[in-house]
Formats: C-alpha cells, structure tokens, sequence
C-alpha cells in the first residue's frame, strides 16, 4: 500500500477496494484514479461499508451517520457507480462497487455535461496498460476462475456439436427478464486516449436482469426490447467480436462484445500473456486443411493472435514460396469462433475441448471462489468493518485460506461442490438467502 496507510481516507478505500474478489493492487495510477473519482467524503464513508450487500438500516448502524447525511451521500456514490443499489426482496440493498466490472465500467459508460471523461479514461488507461499488476494479480498464480467467459459463435460450431443453453447467446436473452444496451467502457476509454484502432462502435455493452435495472435507472444504459437486443448480437457477429458473458450458468448479468485491440481483459493476454483473464469456452478452433486455402483471413479476424500462418516451400520456378494452413495455438483459443465468421470456405470450425470447461452456477457461486483464489474469501464471510471480533476471524480465515493445501484442496472437483453447499447454508443461517439467488 505504499504511504497509503494509516487514517488517510483514500489509504482505506483502496484496502477495500483491494479487499474484493477482484484484486486491485495498489501503484500511483490507481491511487490517481480513485482521488479524482470519489470526494474525501466519499472515501472515507466506501471505506467503512461492509464487503457485501446490505440495506440501508445496516449501514446505518455500522457507519453511525445521520440518516439525512447516509443517503444524501449513498445517492450521490450511485450514481457515480461507485457504490451500487440493487434490488432484492423488496428494498435496495447497497454494495460497494468493485474495479472490474464495477467503477472502471461505470464511470466509463456514462455520459453527459461536466463529465471528467478524458481525465477518467486517461488515469484508468494508465492504471491497466501501465504495467502488469492488475493481470498478475488477478490471473497470474493459476487461478481457475474469473468474471467472464467466452461465448461460441454458432455459425463457427461443427455440426452435431452439444451446446448447452448458457453457452448461447440467443438463450440468455430469451431469457432475461430486462436488458439494456450501454456504452462500452473500455472502447470508450481507447477513443478518449487516442489508442482506438478499430471503427466499432461504441453502443455494444448489454446487461441484464439486476444488472439491467441498476443502470437504466442511473442513466448509464438504455432499456431495450428482446428484438433489439437480438440485433445488437446480429450486428457483433457481423463485426467479429467476441461474445464474453460473466462467468456463471444462470442469471447473467452482462454480455460484452469486445475487439482484440480495445478489450482490456484481452490485452492482459495479447500484451501480457496471462491467458486465463478470460474464461475460454468448451470449445476450440480446428483446421480442415483440405478446405483450407490459405487466405489468412482467420489470421486476421483473430482478437488475441492464436493462429499463425505457415510458410510451406519455395517454388523452383518463381521463387515464391507457398502458404500453408495456419496453425493454432490451443494455449491461447478462447474458442470464440471469430475465425469461423470470416474464414470464406468453411476450413475453420469449432470443437469441443477434450475436458468441458466448468463454470460457477450463480453469482454467489463466483464470488465465493473467485474470493477464495484471490485470498479475500473472509472478507465477504465477515463483513462488518469496525468489529473487533470479525477483524479477529478475518485475520485468522485469511492466513487459513491462503494456505496453497486448503486452497487446492476446496477447489478441487472433490471438495468444491460440499464447500460451496456448506457456503450456501451458512448465508442462509445469518438471514441473507437472497444473496444465493444472486
């Protein structure tokens, strides 16, 4: 945390901030940018919220702020992005926004008068561009689970090929029960910085469900029809961009359509190499080289650089030497089907991996693994800031869940399903069984 520490407010904020299930390591980007987003006001008050989502009469009593005082400020945090209201069993639950997806997305996808935005997109732009911290720490030690995953294109799928329900994109609008389209953030951030190299457009982000709501109402997406959503896929896929949902089964919250040469998540691999940042799908491109004619056109339209030519040998005549079909670096394939869009003869098609690829049920299934790689998994068990005996436990769990044995041992196949039932239960036990439904 560097000379963040002690009472300064921001030196808190950016612990918490921290504290989630997607890391933010600190450097002076990051301290720039939460000094420019939140007022010292606001600061301190992110600083002292609990980890999870609570009402309004919890805050209350964990804060001691006077009524008046607590919801003008929590307004104001809302409609930054910077702390969000969903809700859920009748009333608004408020939680703090994380870096991603949270108050890097949102302070990006809005828009209006006596906005920031260049500053925002300049200071965010530096923060993840500047060096490797945020991927490192976010992927850099084997972690198996993220916020996104790839979508297959299905016009790229072979045929016969299983794909199941979550794994379609036209599923998952049939059924969602709100959706909405926004600005996407980190195109938004490339135009401001001058380092936007495609023509995409901008209007591509989708949410869904709570997600959908929180935004519509604070003004940072606009509701849409079915119909409407439907042609804002049909327009990705005529672009060739790759389709990433969160990476959960059932109620999904977003899809993202992203470009290899604006999407943050997929520069972290491009210009990193930190190829678990995304979620692949349960399938990967293969080449028929007996259709294939070497156009390079896959090549081409592939966002992350997982297919590369290959030169075959030189004609004794003309001296040229022949193409030959590309090869794929299955390290790297999201299997997104990309490739397939553009390739003009059929040659590249997807298949199914040799093992599926397994992703969390729900929401609350994510962040309870996610937080457990990431080492914050006691901070959304005890979330209460200022408690003395939950900052007890949080030390004790901490040191306890780092341990590489525990934690090997509570993701693996065996244990993973008892640990997240016993998770499950134990929410249910403290009151809160809305947060399984998340």
């Amino acid at each position: 945390m560097g000379h963040l520490t002690g009472k300064d407010e921001y030196g808190r904020l950016a612990a918490k901030v921290d504290g989630m299930p997607t890391r933010a390591p600190w450097n002076k980007a990051l301290e720039a940018v939460l000094r420019e987003l939140y007022s010292n006001e606001e600061a301190d008050l992110v600083a002292r919220l609990p980890y999870g989502p609570s009402n309004f009469e919890r805050i209350q009593r964990i804060t001691g702020l006077r009524e008046s005082d607590l919801r003008r400020l929590l307004e104001g945090l809302c409609a930054k992005g910077l702390v969000m209201d969903l809700w859920f069993d009748g009333e608004y639950k408020y939680m703090i926004s994380p870096l991603m997806v949270g108050f890097f997305e949102f302070s990006m996808m809005r828009t209006g008068p006596g906005l920031s935005t260049r500053e925002w997109a300049e200071l965010f732009h530096r923060y993840f561009q500047g060096d490797d911290s945020f991927f490192a720490d976010n992927s850099g030690r084997g972690d198996q689970v993220f916020l996104s995953r790839v979508l297959p294109h299905p016009e790229s799928l072979e045929n016969f090929t299983e794909v199941l329900d979550y794994e379609k994109a036209e599923a998952l609008v049939e059924q969602a029960d709100k959706m909405a389209v926004g600005l996407c953030s980190c195109r938004h951030e490339k135009e401001h910085t001058g380092s936007k190299e495609c023509d995409t457009p901008l209007d591509t982000c989708a949410s869904f469900g709570f997600a959908a709501d929180y935004l519509i109402r604070r003004g940072m997406a606009r509701e849409v029809s079915r119909d409407e959503m439907k042609d804002n896929l049909a327009r990705s896929r005529e672009l060739g961009l790759v389709l990433e949902a969160d990476n959960v089964r059932r109620n999904i919250t977003f899809i993202c359509q992203c470009c290899g040469c604006c999407c943050n998540m997929l520069l972290g691999l491009r210009k990193y190499g930190y190829t678990n940042i995304v979620v692949t799908s349960s399938f990967i491109a293969g080449i028929d080289r007996n259709v294939c004619i070497s156009c390079g056109k896959c090549v081409e339209s592939c966002p992350v650089a997982a297919l590369e030519m290959t030169a075959g040998p030189v004609d004794p005549e003309s001296g040229k030497t022949a193409a030959l079909p590309p090869v794929v670096n299955e390290k790297i394939c999201l299997g997104c089907g990309v490739c397939g869009l553009k390739c003009p003869t059929g040659a590249i098609r997807l298949s199914e991996r040799k093992q599926r690829v397994l992703h969390p049920e729900t929401t609350f299934e994510r962040i309870i693994l996610q937080a457990l790689e990431k080492g914050t998994l006691q901070n959304q068990l005890f979330d209460h800031p200022d408690s003395q005996t939950q900052s007890f436990l949080r030390g004790v769990l901490g040191g306890f869940f780092r341990l590489s044995p525990v934690k090997r041992a509570l993701m693996s196949e065996t244990f993973r399903s008892t640990f997240l039932r016993s998770m499950s239960a134990g929410v249910k036990l403290l009151g809160k069984e809305w947060v399984t439904r998340l």
